[in-house]
């Protein structure tokens, strides 16, 4: 197998093969993000690829799940991934499911068929970072979405047939926005019903433009009480129609919280009351990416 740089994947695809069908992100702006900025984008051959696949095979017995990186391997057309999945059904037949990062543009750009032409030739999941719901954060962030493109793109992916993985950051407004983030990312979440939403806290290293931010002042870090009060407003404010999984116990996290939507809300509401009364978060000592 061949990879190039720092090599990222969601927490839930631990254990899989990962196979980068891109280098890096096309967009590649986001002021707190540092995953592909010592990369500079361009898709890969397919032929790179399917050796890469054939390698595997070769190696490895069984592979139950692969992950196509990097940051948005959606970018890529139709053709060309038809030729990356035709080459997995064929050369993996028990690999059980195929997962891909992609951005609300690289959705957008594809017609209802396509996907439903990914779907059908065993893509199961998109990963999309929305990162914030209100459209102030977001221009903030430079994420190159607004929110109304980004509730589209999930609900563009679920409608054919593809589980949308909807990624938020808590601390994502700072202490001076953190109400409207938290308002208008419940609300996003109702809106996009996607089958999963997780949630990640906000830790900024040092090499992005978000850092200069913090140390000028201009942008506050939220504490972990504030960070626990956010999250349970924007909780209050998400209303889905349908079963989301909801997922915000990543390491990152000050309270693990662990459910479904709608039916465990109650429950997790009650774990951020529990914690902001009696003060019981995660020491920062023991938080990462």
């Amino acid at each position: 197998m061949r990879y190039e740089g720092m090599i990222y994947r969601p927490p839930s695809e631990a254990y899989i093969l990962i196979v980068q069908v891109t280098i890096g992100c096309s967009h590649n702006k986001c002021t707190f993000c540092n995953m592909f900025r010592e990369k500079k984008f361009r898709v890969r051959p397919v032929h790179e690829v399917l050796e890469d696949l054939d390698t595997a095979r070769r190696r490895y017995s069984r592979v139950g799940r692969i992950f196509l990186a990097d940051g948005d391997a959606l970018v890529l057309t139709n053709e060309k991934l038809m030729v990356i999945l035709d080459h997995i059904n064929e050369n993996f037949p028990e690999c059980e499911r195929v997962t891909i990062y992609g951005t609300p543009q690289d959705v957008l750009r594809k017609s209802h068929e396509e996907l439903v032409q990914l779907r059908e030739n065993g893509l199961e999941m998109i990963y999309i970072g929305a990162e914030s719901g209100s459209d102030k954060v977001l221009k903030d962030i430079c994420k190159g979405a607004t929110r109304a493109e980004l509730i589209e793109a999930v609900q563009k992916i679920e409608a054919a047939g593809i589980k949308a993985s909807v990624t938020f950051i808590n601390g994502m407004g700072g202490r001076a926005d953190w109400k409207e983030h938290a308002i208008e990312t419940g609300t996003m979440i109702s809106e996009m019903n996607a089958s999963y939403v997780s949630l990640l806290t906000l830790m900024v290293e040092r090499n992005v433009p978000l850092y200069e931010k913090i140390e000028s002042g201009e942008f506050e870090v939220l504490s972990a009480e504030e960070v626990a009060a956010e999250t349970l407003l924007m909780l209050e404010h998400a209303n889905v129609d349908k079963k989301c999984v909801f997922r915000a116990n990543h390491a990152s996290n000050y309270v693990p919280l662990k459910g479904d939507l709608p039916n465990d809300k109650e429950m997790m509401v009650n774990q951020l009351k529990y914690a902001l009364k009696n003060a019981h978060f995660k020491d920062d000592r023991f938080r990462m990416l």
